[in-house]
């Protein structure tokens, strides 16, 4: 394994990747970390690729003029176990840049949560707690994407990866100690899923706070709004409140105008998003009308009023936090509050109820309800 004092190499050149790809294709232990930006665009940019490969600290330029691609298909046919924190944002950033996921993954984050961590732990409390070491946070708040990188970037980043192999040594000794090991492996394997990162115009709405509490029409066009949204945004490589805002598209949605003036009556419709998307705009909430009178979407109504039983709520939270207690691990990582309520809806699908969960509190909650 490197030492702290281990040379990163900043990867800015097509030999220097070349290279690069020669050693992690071979490298017995792989870890991963992405630094990238997401303030003005849809998709997250891409900025830096660091990557411990063996005993080399690699922090690939990904705004360099370099084919990344060979050296991408010699981490992703290394069939070692990739090692990552908090891993769904960086595959999410694979996905979009590369088309393929690394896999077998080992999780740090999960890995920490089903030994007792709070389970979003950050990687710099993890390798503080675990491994005693107090890592720079100077570079936090840093833009990667200014170019020329500063000595001072390309350690801080090659430490992001530098302590991953020997923090997963040490809980992966733990979980097997535990009996947990299998555990880590299903969790972590939940976010290799291509679909999770896929553009999926239809489901756009279901990130609209409240949207269940709407009347169907205000949902049938809420969902056309948010559709023609995520296109938009994904066609332009822009964030969706930069092309109609939340709160915009639920006033739409519940007013339904049936032309420009009534879009402009609203007040709340930027005037530049009129002129050039107006038309599109009553389109769609016309055409979500009509999916709701031929059938064509289910709305799923849910009453403010209509909550669960409180009492039979706190029945079964009581059940999952004792379980919880008896493993040492938070009472989220069996279930959380939305799934007890999803359960006592009806939901006979959710994660306490899949896996090694199943057997762990799924069986209990079952024969609860």
């Amino acid at each position: 394994m490197p030492t702290p004092e281990a040379l990163v190499v900043l990867v800015d050149s097509q030999d220097a990747a070349d290279a690069a790809s020669t050693v992690c294709a071979k490298a017995g232990v792989l870890a991963l970390d992405t630094e990238f930006a997401r303030t003005d665009t849809f998709r997250a940019r891409l900025c830096l690729l660091q990557i411990l490969a063996g005993d080399s600290v690699f922090c690939v330029d990904m705004l360099a003029p370099l084919d990344a691609g060979p050296l991408w298909s010699g981490i992703t046919a290394n069939p070692c176990a990739k090692i990552l924190h908090a891993a769904k944002q960086d595959m999410e950033v694979f996905a979009q840049r590369f088309g393929t996921l690394p896999a077998p993954l080992f999780d740090t984050q999960v890995a920490a949560a089903l030994l007792g961590h709070p389970p979003q732990a950050g990687y710099a409390t993890l390798v503080e707690a675990e491994l005693g070491i107090v890592l720079d946070k100077s570079q936090t708040r840093t833009d990667w994407s200014r170019r020329p990188l500063t000595a001072a970037q390309i350690a801080y980043a090659g430490n992001d990866v530098l302590h991953l192999p020997e923090l997963a040594a040490r809980l992966g000794e733990r979980l097997r100690a535990a009996g947990r090991e299998a555990w880590a492996s299903e969790d972590s394997a939940t976010v290799l899923d291509p679909a999770l990162y896929a553009l999926q115009p239809e489901t756009a709405w279901e990130r609209l706070g409240g949207i269940e509490y709407q009347p169907p029409v205000v949902q049938a066009r809420a969902r056309r709004l948010a559709a023609w949204r995520e296109l938009r945004a994904d066609r332009s490589d822009r964030p969706r409140q930069w092309i109609l805002a939340d709160e915009v598209l639920q006033r739409l949605a519940a007013v339904g105008p049936m032309d420009i003036a009534g879009i402009e009556a609203l007040g709340v419709v930027p005037a530049g998003v009129v002129r050039h998307s107006g038309a599109a705009l009553l389109a769609e909430l016309r055409a979500g009308e009509a999916d709701l009178e031929s059938g064509a979407v289910a709305v799923v109504r849910r009453e403010r009023t209509a909550t669960v039983d409180a009492a039979r709520a706190k029945e079964l939270g009581a059940l999952v936090q004792n379980r919880a207690q008896e493993l040492g691990v938070a009472s989220e990582i069996l279930a959380t509050r939305g799934e007890i309520a999803s359960l006592l809806r009806g939901a006979r699908d959710s994660r306490p109820l899949r896996g090694w969960r199943r057997e762990v509190i799924g069986q209990q909650l079952l024969a609860a309800l």
